[in-house]
C-alpha cells in the first residue's frame, strides 16, 4: 500500500513539474502584434520589392535625376526645405508624385537620402525627404546615379534653370573638373508601414 501511495504522489509532482514548465513556457513567449511572423516577414518582402521597383523604374525613366537636381542655389539646400534642412513630403517633381502615389496614399512612410564622398574621401549623406524614424521592419532599396557637369538645377516648380552642376554651389563637389562626370551619388529609400 506504502508502494501505491509513493508511486501516486511521484506521478502528481511529475505531472505539476510538467504542467508549470508548460505555463511558464507560455508565458515567456509572448505573442503580440509587431512578433515576427510568415505574414509580416511577406509585407518586407514586398514593400522592399515596391521600393526596388520604384527606384529602378524613376532611374529607367530618367525622373530620379530632376529630384536630385530639385536644389535651391540660394539657400544651398533643397527647396522646401525646413529649417533643419528636410523636405518633409515628397518633393513637386515626377519621381515626388510617384512616391506619394506609391507609398505616402498607402499608408507607408519613406526616407529619401542621397549619399556621396567629399573631398577627404569621406562618405556622406544629406536626406531629401524625412518622415521619421524607421520602424524595425523597414525595408531598404538603393540606387547609384551619375550626374554631369552639363545637368540643369531646378526651379521650386520643377523646371530646369540656366545654372548647371558645374558652375553652382550643390552640396557634392565636382569629382574631375577636367571631365563631363560631376559625382556619382547612392540614392536610399527607406519604407515602412505607419
Amino acid at each position: 500500500m506504502a508502494r501505491a501511495q509513493a508511486h501516486t504522489l511521484e506521478a502528481i509532482a511529475a505531472a505539476m513539474i510538467l504542467v508549470s514548465s508548460l505555463v511558464f513556457a507560455l508565458q515567456v513567449t509572448a505573442v503580440t502584434p509587431l512578433t515576427g511572423s510568415t505574414s509580416s516577414q511577406h509585407i518586407e518582402n514586398q514593400q522592399a520589392a515596391v521600393a526596388e521597383g520604384l527606384l529602378a523604374t524613376a532611374d529607367a525613366n530618367d525622373t530620379l535625376r530632376p529630384t536630385l537636381l530639385y536644389w535651391n542655389e540660394s539657400d544651398e539646400n533643397w527647396h522646401g526645405a525646413t529649417d533643419d534642412g528636410y523636405v518633409r513630403g515628397p518633393p513637386p517633381t515626377a519621381f515626388g508624385a510617384v512616391l506619394d502615389d506609391a507609398l505616402s496614399n498607402r499608408g507607408i512612410a519613406f526616407d529619401l537620402t542621397v549619399y556621396y564622398v567629399d573631398e577627404e574621401g569621406d562618405r556622406r549623406r544629406l536626406p531629401i525627404v524625412d518622415l521619421g524614424e524607421p520602424s524595425d521592419h523597414a525595408s531598404t532599396a538603393r540606387r547609384l546615379v551619375t550626374l554631369t557637369d552639363g545637368d540643369r538645377l531646378r526651379a521650386a516648380d520643377g523646371t530646369r534653370t540656366d545654372d548647371t552642376l558645374g558652375d553652382s554651389s550643390y552640396f557634392v563637389g565636382d569629382a574631375d573638373p577636367e571631365q563631363n562626370l560631376y559625382a556619382v551619388v547612392e540614392v536610399e529609400l527607406v519604407v515602412w508601414r505607419i
